[in-house]
């Protein structure tokens, strides 16, 4: 007789087939307000745009220079989803970098639109005009710098002063178009920083905290020795070698800098903490933007970045740390200003953190920069 066949073996049952969602359509919503066209000045998934969606009112002081728009950013999204804000339902970031004197484009920007400022002004010293550059005799003086001496010993109160009124101007203009409760991270030379404090205070802000900006590398001890002094004094050898012993090797008082100050300033608030952040979504810290780990804190470690060849500016800040100050102090989808932008950093942590940005910067050798670094950035 024929062999009994095998009983197959025991399949599982398969649950009900998978529901396939459909991919939302992309928002191409500011395509149609904006006919972009591609620039140079950005890698191929960004997109630049000269000047079409400043307002009428923007145009008559300064030039738009760079509009750069991109998908919002995952994290955004991500607060999105949790319910964590309204606040936090980005819109496609874009960011202008504007041409000019902050002093001219500030007050036409729109009253009470921003959300939180970080910026690096100049501070006036050793011979600095007011674009940040190592100017010839023709330049524009920031500051009455001492002449004639080497970098380390020139030392002038009046620059102290002149800081603090230029800070008081800047300040009127910039707390009109900040919202109620903003903040505004201030970078300063740690012997300036009560001079801008106080400027910026007397144009209505108030004074909320100092931070420590603290690095290790590339940090040049500045300290000047006094033999060259005592060389050129007219006294016989003798005289200058007993002057030396005297003096013992020591140097001016300048030791290595390691740490810049930060002033935390901001807007007046409109009523009470939770009343503000109703209105404005402004006014409280995201205890979240952990720094390695560790709760927020007020000194803040990042060292400082390795410039890129073409970069000239003095006085570049990392990345890193911007983009820490952005989370800490806003909410993705806002707005931020740097009414010294110099070479784009501002603007390149408010991108990779999904929020808007306005930069404003006189000197145009650093909007080049500024376009180098997001086409680099973007590569």
């Amino acid at each position: 007789p024929r062999a009994p066949r095998p009983r197959p073996a025991l399949r599982l049952r398969r649950g009900p087939p998978r529901l396939r969602s459909r991919r939302p359509a992309p928002d191409r919503r500011w395509r149609a307000r904006v006919a972009p066209k591609r620039d140079s000045i950005c890698g191929s998934s960004l997109e630049a745009v000269i000047c079409p969606t400043a307002s009428p009112k923007e145009r008559g002081t300064g030039l738009v220079i760079m509009v750069v728009r991109q998908q919002a950013s995952k994290e955004g999204a991500a607060l999105t989803r949790s319910g964590h804000s309204e606040a936090a339902t980005p819109e496609i970031p874009w960011i202008k970098i504007r041409s000019g004197d902050c002093l001219d484009i500030l007050p036409t920007l729109s009253p009470q639109s921003i959300h939180l400022v970080v910026t690096d002004p100049p501070y006036f010293l050793d011979g600095l005009d007011t674009k940040w550059t190592k100017g010839g005799l023709d330049a524009i003086k920031g500051t009455g710098s001492v002449g004639g001496l080497p970098p380390g010993m020139k030392f002038d109160p009046q620059q102290g002063k002149n800081l603090q009124q230029f800070m008081e101007r800047v300040g009127e203009p910039l707390i009109e178009v900040m919202k109620p409760g903003a903040f505004g991270a201030v970078f300063s030379q740690p012997r300036l920083v009560h001079r801008m404090a106080v400027g910026l205070e007397d144009a209505g802000f108030e004074i909320r905290d100092l931070y420590a900006w603290h690095y290790t590398r590339r940090a040049q001890f500045k300290a000047f020795s006094m033999d060259h002094f005592v060389e050129r004094m007219d006294a016989s050898a003798r005289q200058k070698t007993k002057i030396k012993r005297s003096l013992d090797g020591r140097k001016t008082p300048q030791l290595r800098p390691q740490f810049e100050a930060i002033v935390l300033i901001q807007k007046p608030k409109d009523g009470t903490h939770i009343e503000n952040w109703i209105e404005h979504q402004t006014g409280l810290i995201d205890p979240r933007a952990r720094q390695k780990g560790m709760a927020p804190a007020t000194v803040m470690n990042f060292e400082k970045p390795q410039r890129e060849r073409y970069n000239g500016h003095l006085a570049v800040k990392p990345v890193p740390l911007v983009e820490h100050l952005i989370e800490l102090f806003s909410v993705p989808g806002q707005t931020v200003l740097d009414p010294f932008i110099g070479s784009g950093t501002t603007a390149l942590a408010a991108r990779n953190k999904g929020r808007n940005c306005i930069g404003i910067e006189i000197n145009p050798s650093y909007i080049e920069i500024a376009q180098k670094r997001f086409e680099e950035y973007d590569s």
